[in-house]
């Protein structure tokens, strides 16, 4: 915790030293185009600066890596291995352990950015939350460099997935385009699951209460995705819970660029349509909603 108020403290200098530079250094007359693109520089850099020094609290405390990297290993190498054997789920010519393989490291993202929006709780009873709303910074962007510090979090799990799914003899594929394209669906889900988390901590603005909720809606997002079963054997009701479910779009991506011989069922410009969008979305309503923390 004291790291925490130390990592806080610096971020809330830097900003207001970027603001009161960006603030002198204002011309007389500018022309519209060059201060919208000033400003959007202003915001990425805040935002940058957000994710950076989030990402520093991993650095403090990286043994919750490896309690989150439990689970996960589990469910690869129990039931990934069981039902291989067994053969109960149909999945075509496709092994089960390498179709489930990616609904895992989606699980993955799910359950470490879920979880993520406790920490503005305990900044706003430190105090912390107060002096970055007092600071020269956008609240999206507040909430955009929260999102993409989940995001590295998640990465950090997704190479241990990987290396694990290599030792169970996955099929996976090595090409440089689809590697960077995994990595760009796990930063995406991982900032549009983060964000939600930090909305519901905004709303409940409790510890208890955000536990239970985030403890509520993992395992309904897990179970009426794609992630360990096909949509083709679901129920009619559950295919429709499954279509409106963004994890379902996240696994569609992953199963095409993450397996040898891997397709996507939505497409994948569909899949990082939705992503974006409903991200993009989050992120707006994050913003707007993030003051009330502190209240």
């Amino acid at each position: 915790m004291p790291e925490t108020v130390w990592i806080a403290e610096e971020l809330f200098v830097i900003l207001q030293e970027q603001g009161a530079r960006l603030s002198g250094s204002v011309e007389t007359k500018r022309p519209c185009a060059s201060f919208g693109f000033t400003a959007i520089i202003r915001f990425v850099k805040k935002t940058v600066v957000i994710a950076e020094l989030e990402a520093r609290k991993l650095l403090h405390d990286p043994t919750e890596l490896f309690t989150r990297a439990v689970q996960p290993t589990l469910w690869l190498l129990v039931f990934g291995q069981v039902f291989t054997r067994m053969r109960a789920i149909p999945t075509g010519d496709m092994r089960y352990i390498d179709f489930m393989a990616p609904g895992i490291l989606a699980q993955c993202v799910l359950f470490v950015a879920i979880f993520y929006g406790i920490a503005v709780i305990w900044e706003r009873d430190l105090g912390i939350v107060q002096k970055l709303l007092a600071s020269p910074t956008p609240r999206t962007a507040l909430v955009l460099g929260k999102a993409l510090a989940a995001g590295v979090r998640c990465l950090t799990l997704g190479f241990f997935i990987y290396a694990l799914c290599a030792l169970l003899d996955v099929k996976l594929k090595w090409h440089p385009f689809a590697l960077a394209g995994v990595l760009l669906v796990l930063l995406i889900s991982a900032a549009l699951f983060s964000t939600l988390s930090l909305i519901i901590a905004c709303i409940v603005k409790s510890r208890e209460r955000f536990m239970g909720i985030g403890q509520m809606i993992t395992m309904p997002l897990f179970f009426t995705s794609n992630a360990i079963y096909p949509i083709t054997i679901m129920p009619n009701w559950l295919k429709v819970l499954s279509h409106i479910n963004p994890l379902t779009y996240q696994v569609d991506a992953l199963r095409a660029m993450m397996l040898a011989g891997g397709a996507s069922q939505y497409g994948l410009i569909s899949d990082f349509g939705i992503l974006i969008a409903a991200t993009t979305l989050l992120v707006i309503l994050g913003g707007w909603l993030y003051p009330r923390v502190a209240t």
